[in-house]
C-alpha cells in the first residue's frame, strides 16, 4: 500500500471516527466552545486586567442589554481614548503601561517607558539577519517563528520571575512592529522583485508612527493618529478571547514566554479570530460591485437577505462584522473607530465608500434581526471588524499586515494576562474535561483483522 493510498484510507476513516453528533453536546450538557446558550463565554477564570460588558444584571434577576463597554484596568476605554485625544497625544504606549502595571503613569513614568519601548524597537543584528533569511508568504507565520527565535537570544528565557516577565513583555511589545514591517518588506521583495527597504525605527516617533515609517516611509498625521487609536482599541479584550485564553492555558503549564506568545499568534492567525477584518473587506468589495445604487435601502436589504439565505457571495449565510459574543447594542471599539474613519475617508476623498459602509451597518443589523426572528435571543451590532479593515485600507496598509497588526496591538494584553496567570499564589495547570462518547471495541489479533478493502 503506497503513501497516497494509506493517507486516503485514514482520511476516509475520520468521516465517522472523528465526528460527534451535535445532539450529544445537548444530551451531556456540554457547552461547545465554552459558550453558553446565548453565546456568551462560560466563566472559567478571574482577572483584573480587562472587562467586556454588553449586559447588566437586573435587581429582579435576568440580564438587560446595554451599550457596550470595554474596560482596561477599571478605566472605560472610551474615557481613556477621549482623554488622550483631547491632549493631542499618541496613546498606545500609555495603554501598554496601564495594562502591564495596573495604573496610569505620570508624565515622568510615561516618558521613561516610551523611551524604553523605542530603544528596544531595533532588532539585534543577528536577529535581524535571521528574519531576513526566513522564507514564506504568511507574515503571521514569520512573526511566530521570529518570536520563537528570540528565545535563543534571551539570556534568561525560562525565568518566570516578575522582573524577567516584565522585561520580556516590554521587549516583545517593542519588537513586534519592527518584525512585522521587515517581514512584509521581505515578502514584497521576494514576490515583486523590488528593492528591499529596511528602515530603522526612530526614537522620537511613537509606535504607530514608527510602524508606518518602517512599512511604507511616508504617512500623514491623521493616518498615524488613526492607527494609534486602532492599536489602543485592540490591545486587550478580556481573558476569554481565543488567543488570550491560549496564553493563559500555555502559561499555566509553566512554559517560557516565547512559546506561549507564539501559540497565541497561531490562534490569532485563524480566520475566525484575527482574520475577521479581512472577511469584512472582501465582503465589502463584493457588495460595492454587486449593489448598483449604494444609497438604495431596498436594494441593499434584498441583497443582504440573499446573503443570509446563502444564495450569493460565499453562500455561508453570514454578514461578516455583524454580531458579537458579548456586545449587544453596540461595540465601543466600532463606534470610536468609525469616528476617525469618517475623518480619514474625507482626507482620502473616499467619503462615498464610507457612507455606503455606514448604511450597510445599519441595514445589516436590521436585516439580520428581521431574518432571524425568534431564532436569535439577543440584539446584534456591528463589531470592530466591520470598520477596522476599511480603516487600514484608508491608511494605505496592505492586507497582508491586517492580522499581524492585530497581534502588534494584542501582545500588550497577552503579556499582561501571562504575568497575571503566573502571579497567582496557587498555581494550577488549566485542564478542562472532555467526556468520551466513543464506542467500545475489543482487541483483535493482527492476523485476524480483515477490513473491507474494496
Amino acid at each position: 500500500m503506497n503513501k497516497e493510498c494509506i493517507i486516503s484510507r485514514l482520511s476516509e476513516s475520520i468521516k465517522t471516527t472523528s465526528r460527534i453528533d451535535n445532539e450529544l453536546f445537548i444530551k451531556y450538557n456540554v457547552k461547545r466552545g465554552l459558550r453558553n446558550e446565548d453565546h456568551s463565554g462560560v466563566l472559567v477564570g478571574l482577572t483584573k486586567i480587562g472587562n467586556v460588558v454588553g449586559y447588566e444584571a437586573l435587581p429582579e434577576g435576568g440580564l438587560r442589554a446595554i451599550p457596550g463597554q470595554l474596560i482596561y484596568r477599571g478605566i472605560n476605554v472610551e474615557d481613556l481614548v477621549r482623554g488622550i485625544q483631547s491632549e493631542g497625544r499618541f496613546g498606545f504606549e500609555e495603554t501598554a503601561f496601564l495594562l502591564l502595571s495596573g495604573y496610569l503613569p505620570d508624565s515622568e513614568e510615561l516618558a521613561a517607558f516610551s523611551k524604553m519601548i523605542h530603544q528596544c524597537m531595533p532588532l539585534p543584528q543577528k536577529t535581524k539577519m535571521n528574519i531576513l533569511d526566513l522564507e514564506g508568504q504568511n507574515i503571521m507565520n514569520i512573526l511566530a517563528r521570529s518570536v520563537l527565535e528570540m528565545y535563543t537570544f534571551d539570556d534568561n528565557p525560562d525565568d518566570t520571575s516578575r522582573i524577567n516577565l516584565m522585561r520580556q513583555s516590554i521587549d516583545l511589545i517593542s519588537k513586534f512592529p519592527t518584525i512585522i514591517a521587515y517581514a512584509y518588506n521581505i515578502v514584497r521583495h521576494s514576490n515583486e522583485g523590488r528593492s528591499l527597504h529596511i528602515r530603522f525605527p526612530k526614537e522620537h516617533l511613537s509606535v504607530a508612527e514608527n510602524f508606518l515609517y518602517m512599512l511604507k516611509g511616508e504617512y500623514t498625521d491623521l493616518e498615524a493618529k488613526t492607527l494609534d487609536l486602532a492599536l489602543m482599541l485592540h490591545a486587550e479584550h478580556g481573558g476569554g478571547n481565543n488567543s488570550t485564553f491560549t496564553v493563559r492555558v500555555t502559561s499555566s503549564s509553566g512554559t517560557d514566554t516565547y512559546s506561549s506568545i507564539a501559540a497565541a499568534i497561531g490562534s490569532l492567525k485563524g480566520p475566525l479570530h484575527g482574520g475577521a477584518n479581512l472577511a469584512v473587506v472582501s465582503m465589502f468589495e463584493h457588495l460595492k460591485e454587486n449593489i448598483h445604487d449604494w444609497t438604495n435601502v431596498s436594494e441593499i436589504d434584498e441583497y443582504l437577505r440573499k446573503m443570509l439565505r446563502k444564495e450569493v457571495y460565499d453562500k455561508c449565510g453570514l454578514i461578516y462584522g455583524i454580531g458579537h459574543a458579548v456586545y449587544t447594542i453596540s461595540d465601543p471599539r466600532a463606534l470610536l473607530l468609525k469616528e476617525m474613519a469618517r475623518d480619514l475617508a474625507k482626507e482620502k476623498q473616499r467619503e462615498e465608500e464610507f457612507a455606503f459602509l455606514e448604511l450597510l451597518e445599519e441595514r445589516a443589523v436590521h436585516t439580520f434581526m428581521e431574518f432571524k426572528g425568534n431564532k436569535v435571543n439577543k440584539r446584534v451590532c456591528a463589531n470592530v471588524d466591520f470598520y477596522s479593515g476599511f480603516v487600514y485600507d484608508l491608511i494605505g496598509l496592505p492586507r497582508d499586515v491586517f492580522t499581524p497588526l492585530f497581534a502588534m496591538s494584542r501582545i500588550t494584553g497577552w503579556a499582561a494576562h501571562r504575568i497575571e496567570e503566573l502571579n497567582f499564589d496557587s498555581k494550577r495547570i488549566i485542564r478542562p474535561a472532555y467526556r468520551n462518547v466513543g464506542l467500545d471495541q475489543q482487541f483483535i489479533p493482527l492476523n485476524q483483522r480483515n477490513h473491507n478493502k474494496e
